[in-house]
């Protein structure tokens, strides 16, 4: 009876990290760049009942008796499937079509990593223009360097071709490069990635060095699509129907616990 109530307590507790797991992602089903996240479970230790033989001589027995602990959480796998893409009137949003990531600095100088191409461009400390995340952190190009330009360019009229290089349009109005890429970086292991919120992630040992697509031509190079932003790829139907199944789960686990308790009230009243 008390392995019951444990074994129900474990399923409330992983069941309520699933839940926890769809409702974030709910949350964010219209975050630019988000990627929706899955709850995997796994059982906990077996307690074996009985020997592996009952007879005097050794005879192994054809089944086994034991009898499960439980479950926990074993881990909650991100999903990088491509979000659909989403008009934008503003000239500084950016999706990528393809595995890549685009790079951007953060606060402590260290890089990190995301598929919001929601940018915007804003004035450096020489007087110039900085192509920056809404939050205002730089965004870095295919040498990892913040992509600042001088004072003389309009932000406006500056356009990106499919490769992510900057064009500016010359006396004919024809788009010259700059020789400034924005730069798009893939992992040989995304699903190592680690969370850093604002849809940024940071490079573990899981997932590998950043892979520089500009440099490395063992991989497919990704399409960078100006006026876009890729939206969150979270699927809502999916997600009401596992926030069900989740429910449902729970409320199982909960009537296992309840029971164990009347059966252990049962117990307790055969002595009076």
């Amino acid at each position: 009876m008390v392995r019951s109530l444990w074994s129900a307590a474990t399923g409330m507790n992983a069941q309520q990290v699933n839940v926890d797991t769809i409702a974030n992602n709910l949350a964010n089903v219209n975050s630019v760049g988000y990627k929706a996240q899955v709850a995997e479970f796994k059982s906990l230790l077996y307690q074996t009942l009985q020997t592996a033989t009952t007879t005097a001589n050794g005879d192994p027995k054809p089944v086994t008796s034991q009898v499960g602990l439980g479950v926990r959480t074993a881990a909650l796998n991100q999903i990088f499937r491509q979000g659909s893409l989403l008009a934008s009137e503003s000239d500084t949003a950016f999706a990528i079509e393809g595995d890549g990531f685009f790079a951007v600095r953060n606060a402590n100088g260290e890089t990190n990593y995301t598929r919001n191409g929601d940018f915007t461009w804003a004035m450096s400390e020489t007087g110039g223009i900085m192509l920056t995340t809404t939050d205002g952190l730089p965004v870095l190009d295919t040498n990892n360097r913040p992509i600042n330009l001088a004072g003389t360019f309009m932000a406006n009229r500056i356009t990106i071709s499919s490769d992510g290089t900057l064009m500016y349009p010359d006396e004919n109005n024809n788009p010259i490069s700059l020789g400034i890429a924005i730069g798009t970086f893939q992992f040989r292991n995304p699903n190592g990635l680690e969370r850093q919120g604002d849809t940024l992630f940071g490079v573990t040992g899981a997932s590998g060095i950043a892979i520089n697509e500009a440099t490395n031509a063992n991989v497919v190079r990704s399409k960078v699509v100006q006026g876009y932003l890729e939206g969150s790829n979270v699927q809502v139907a999916d997600e009401m129907v596992n926030l069900i199944v989740a429910q449902r789960a729970y409320e199982m686990n909960s009537k296992a616990i309840t029971t164990s308790d009347e059966m252990l009230q049962q117990a307790n009243n055969l002595k009076r």
